[in-house]
Parts: structure tokens; sequence; C-alpha cells
């Protein structure tokens, strides 16, 4: 594999010959067009393809918006391949990476020892909208065991930093209150795994909004995203 750009690596899913990683705001911003301009943003996906091509010759990814869609892809493309609407890639296809951007979202990587992963953006719509369970359906639905994933939890705002209102309160929590409250996704994800058997689950320690120095976060006003990107 090429040289990756600077990145937050996974070094528990190395051990089941996996790749897995969260770039840092080093690596520039994969946005199209909302930070960079968008010839600055494609050649950026572009090389990203040329640096894992050793290892992977596709690069799937996925307009993103905020659902809880996941796509299963194949070997029937090389190079980098853009879906539309969807948060969520599974493959059991060996040499393809999938990827999703992120800035506050919760980037949830899966991997199962005998090769298949998925890659899930998980924001406040997709936590409530289960995508979470989309995602550990495709995996049961190949026949391989949920007591086996790997789940890890990227790069993402921590509940002090994340403050929503009564409904999106009510929507991810079932709990009513009438002013605003704190939530922590990825606390709510990894419930929502454990409640799924997932027994192998892991967690970043970096927020993106107290780490705004090594992260994008929309809530400290960035435009920019980052890359989660993972390939067996």
């Amino acid at each position: 594999m090429g040289a990756l750009p600077p990145r937050e690596a996974i070094a528990s899913f190395e051990a089941i010959g996996v790749t897995a990683f969260t770039t840092t705001r080093a690596a520039g911003d994969f946005a199209l067009g909302d930070g960079d301009p968008l010839p600055v943003g494609v050649a950026r996906w572009e090389q990203l393809a040329q640096e894992i091509a050793p290892r992977a010759a596709r690069l799937a990814s996925a307009r993103q918006v905020h659902g809880a869609k996941v796509l299963t892809q194949g070997a029937d493309f090389s190079g980098w391949r853009r879906a539309d609407q969807a948060d969520g890639h599974f493959t059991q296809s060996a040499g393809t990476a999938l990827a999703i951007i992120v800035a506050d979202c919760v980037p949830v990587f899966l991997a199962h020892p005998a090769g298949a992963v998925a890659m899930l953006h998980a924001g406040w719509r997709g936590t409530a909208g289960r995508i979470l369970a989309a995602g550990i359906s495709q995996f049961t639905r190949a026949g391989l065991a949920v007591g086996e994933l790997r789940m890890h939890l990227g790069p993402a705002i921590c509940g002090r930093c994340y403050e929503v209102g009564p409904d999106v309160f009510q929507q991810l929590t079932g709990w009513t209150t009438t002013r605003k409250r704190n939530v922590d996704l990825r606390a709510l994800l990894a419930e929502h795994g454990r409640e799924a058997g997932v027994q192998h689950l892991s967690a970043s320690p970096h927020c993106t909004r107290c780490d705004n120095t090594q992260f994008f976060s929309h809530r400290c006003g960035d435009a920019q995203r980052q890359v989660a990107v993972i390939l067996s």
C-alpha cells in the first residue's frame, strides 16, 4: 500500500487483517464542494484511491443524506465510485475499500475476521434511524456471527459538546424533556451494538470539537470533512 494520508488508525483491526482509519485535518478536506473548490476535492479523492490501490482496486463512497441506507459493494468496478444517497457500505469483496465523510458525526467501523467489512456514517438521524442495525444485518444475512464482529467508533463530537433540542433528544433516547440536553452519540451506538450482540467494541478517545486542531468539526464552524476508510 502507498503512503496513506495523516490519520488515526485502528490497531485492533490490523490484527485481523483489516486496514481502517480516519484522516486528520492535516490530510485536507474530503467534502465535495462545501469546503475546497470541487476540482480540489475530487483530486484528493482520486489521490486517496491511488494510495490504497496496491491493496484495494476499488474505493466506494456515496452522497450522504443522514439516513440509514447501507449499500452492498461488489467487485464490479475499479477506481473511485461515488453512489447516490446512502450513509453506509458493506462488502465481502477483497480489494474493495469503503469510505464515508464526517465532521462531528460518528464513523462506525465494522469488521469480521472472515474479511467482510462495513463503514457507516451515523449522525443523530442515522443513529435514531438505527443505521447500525442495518449495517449489522448485512453480516447476519451473509451468515457471519455478530459475536465475532469488531466494532470501532471513530473520532466524533463527545457528549459534553453535543447539545440537542427536546425533539431530537426524544428521538434518540425515547425520553421526554422540555429543554436542551446533551447526548453522547458514541455511547448510544455502543449500547445499540451490545444489544445486537457485538462483543468486541472500541472507541477513539478524540472529540472532533474538543480536538478541533486535529479534526474538522461542524459545530466549530468547519465546512470541511475528514474521511473514514475500511478495507480488508
